[in-house]
């Protein structure tokens, strides 16, 4: 999982780490530079987010080169400065009251998506 330098992404992981032994986390530092550098180095950047022009999940190829899925913050989705670098971007219809999933299931059911399992 790579992660920006935020005050509260520390305490969060603490919080949220229930799997014993070392999380594997990277630290990005700029996140839209750390992008650019992955994208130079062969990736393709897929974001999920509900957005104009969005793929639907049910139409998301099978990832047949290494792949950055970006998730944004619950509340605030992902930033206009990240969406602007990424190559696509993808949303997860939803169907009845809900606007949007927990951003652990968005991002489970998009891997898996990515991988060919659904």
């Amino acid at each position: 999982m790579a992660v920006p330098p935020h005050d509260w992404v520390g305490p969060a992981l603490r919080r949220g780490n229930t799997v014993p032994g070392r999380s594997c986390i990277h630290r990005t530092g700029n996140p839209v530079r750390w992008l650019e550098r992955e994208r130079d180095a062969g990736a393709h950047l897929i974001g999920v987010e509900l957005a104009e022009g969005a793929t639907r999940l049910a139409d998301l190829p099978i990832a047949r080169r290494r792949t950055v899925v970006v998730l944004g913050h619950e509340r605030t989705g992902i930033p206009e400065s990240v969406l602007d670098v990424l190559d696509d971007v993808v949303e997860i219809p939803m169907v009845g009251r809900g606007a949007s999933l927990n951003v652990a299931v968005s991002g489970s059911l998009v891997a898996y998506k990515l991988a060919g399992l659904v």
